[in-house]
């Protein structure tokens, strides 16, 4: 791990992940001098510009060295887990004690100690910290990722959830890392921008399952087709995955928030931030 650089004014956490990758790759494109903090720095990507600095979420001490100097931080919410509050509790406290003027955390839409979707609680914990840490801040509040959908089909061609005949207004990880982009560029070029603003993060479009389901097929020609379960079947088709019971909940309540209408709405902050319009599930599954 190498000394912090001085010219880097912004940081990019998760950079071996999708979405800290895709930004980090997009600010090397402009020419942004960056820090990517992760925990296994071999699997970090090469960019111009860029220092690689290991840094877990946990780890406060060296989430505090690793941002001295840093103007603006992006932080990726952590792999769900048991304690990840906690991981974010402490990076935040990390960042606040080196100086960081500005947090731009990655939330989930509709977050609230509440919400349908369990994992979206954590997510409200963690922007109640980082409101109280005393640092500017902007939460990207993206609904489910649309390159993720077409995962959700199983190898016996199904897709199955309780999730009724609701609709999701899913977006691409694509368009969020754009909206990351634009939003770390602005606050470096004027850090007075996007602070204390909440974006809601979603395609251009609200799709049912029924329809994530035709669409896979007529993209891809996989077999594909909803059941809507119940929730006991629901609860009963995952027990034998060996999960946690936590985890369990997270996925079935991902259907249920669907189904209840939580992830319905279409807000249009991508192609604010952007300029463009959103990608839609066939444009992804076509880049793909």
């Amino acid at each position: 791990m190498g000394e912090a650089r001085s010219d880097a004014r912004v940081a990019v956490t998760g950079a071996t992940g999708h979405l800290g990758r895709r930004v980090a790759r997009l600010l090397a494109d402009d020419g942004v001098p960056q820090r990517l903090l992760v925990r296994s720095p071999e699997r970090a990507p090469d960019l111009p510009g860029a220092q690689v600095l290991r840094a877990a979420y946990g780890d406060r001490d060296a989430v505090e060295q690793a941002l001295q100097g840093v103007d603006v931080v992006l932080f990726v919410s952590a792999t769900e887990s048991a304690d990840r509050t906690d991981q974010h509790e402490r990076f935040v406290d990390g960042a606040a004690r080196a100086g960081v003027r500005h947090v731009v955390y990655t939330s989930f839409q509709g977050a609230g100690p509440d919400a349908s979707f369990t994992l979206a609680r954590d997510h409200a914990a963690t922007e109640e910290l980082v409101r109280l840490s005393g640092m500017a801040w902007t939460f990207l509040r993206d609904s489910l990722y649309l390159d993720v959908l077409a995962e959700w089909v199983g190898e016996d061609g199904v897709l199955r959830g309780p999730a009724g005949d609701g609709v999701v207004a899913a977006v691409a990880r694509a368009d969020v890392a754009q909206c990351a982009a634009a939003v770390l560029t602005d606050v470096l070029a004027d850090p007075g921008t996007h602070g204390g603003r909440a974006y809601e993060l979603t395609g251009r479009e609200a799709v049912g399952l029924a329809d994530v389901a035709r669409t896979v097929h007529e993209v891809t020609g996989r077999p594909a087709r909803y059941h809507a379960e119940s929730l006991r079947e629901a609860y009963e088709s995952r027990a034998g995955y060996g999960a946690p019971r936590w985890q369990v909940d997270a996925w079935v309540s991902t259907y249920t928030a669907i189904a209840e209408g939580a992830l319905a709405h279409v807000s249009g902050d991508v192609e604010r931030l952007t300029g463009r319009e959103p990608m839609t599930l066939r444009d992804v599954l076509a880049a793909a």
